[in-house]
């Protein structure tokens, strides 16, 4: 079952932001999953202008090379693997203790930038839904987007558990500034980390073994307040919980809403199908 199919004539496509956007062959990338299906438009953000030259190419967007965060002037940090590039200098006495982690994260050129806050860019006005991969500066890019957030029904973001990066944002802080603006933590969509050194795990020098490092984090709008969530952003949010995440239960439950709003029955609908699995 396409959610998507069911529902497309009833609301817009979805409006999600990408900040942090290069492609690193994530097969279960969110942004993707929903383009696959046609079911959104994406306004992304990739500092590294090659990389946003290639993705504007793609057609399955429009982006933008804007280093994303609170506004203010920070220095980035190029490193020797682009998709470890930060606003953070990496920790490497942390990160030499690993396989595979130091050798991909040293600095090669570091200059001064003019971030700019999601608030303040008019592209992104009343966006649903909200990736971030930034490298441990979540915390600059939530900051910068309070506005932007009381418009979204979902956050996807990284969150890393150890100090990789000097500086970087804790994920209690990530939490507290989510929750803050009305988001509960859903769920984890994949973790990684890599094993001390000088183990190797099953032959794989990037395996773990116990020690997680990172992790995506799957934020969604306060389930106590759907209420005051529009009928088309609840439609949305359906959306993504069933085509992105397969948290079917979560989807009902927001269609459920939906329907006391609109004086439909596609929760019954929804839930008739799965029954008849």
């Amino acid at each position: 079952m396409k959610l998507w199919d069911v529902v497309k004539d009833r609301c817009p496509k979805i409006k999600v932001i990408d900040v942090g956007a290069m492609d690193v062959g994530e097969k279960d990338c969110p942004c993707r999953k929903l383009s696959q299906i046609n079911a959104c438009e994406i306004i992304g953000f990739e500092p590294d202008e090659k990389e946003c030259d290639k993705l504007n190419q793609t057609g399955n967007g429009q982006y933008l090379p804007y280093i994303i965060g609170d506004g203010g002037k920070h220095t980035f940090r190029t490193c020797n693997y682009n998709m470890t590039s930060s606003l953070h200098e990496p920790n490497t006495a942390l990160l030499e203790k690993f396989r595979c982690l130091e050798e991909l994260t040293r600095v090669v050129n570091r200059r001064e930038v003019s971030t700019k806050r999601l608030d303040d860019i008019s592209q992104i006005k009343d966006a649903d839904f909200l990736k971030i991969d930034v490298q441990g500066a979540v915390a600059e890019v939530l900051s910068g987007a309070k506005n932007t957030l009381k418009d979204v029904v979902a956050v996807h973001t990284e969150v890393i558990f150890v100090p990789m990066y000097i500086g970087q944002s804790r994920l209690g802080q990530v939490d507290n500034l989510l929750q803050d603006s009305d988001f509960l933590f859903h769920c984890f969509y994949g973790v990684g980390g890599r094993a001390f050194k000088p183990f190797i795990v099953d032959g794989k020098i990037d395996s773990p073994l116990r020690q997680l490092l990172w992790a995506d984090a799957v934020y969604i709008r306060n389930f106590m307040n759907y209420d005051s969530v529009s009928p088309q952003k609840l439609l949305k949010l359906a959306v993504i919980l069933h085509e992105v995440y397969g948290s079917y239960d979560l989807a009902h439950y927001v269609l459920a809403e939906y329907d006391r709003q609109s004086k439909t029955d596609l929760s019954k609908q929804y839930l008739h199908f799965y029954e008849g699995q």
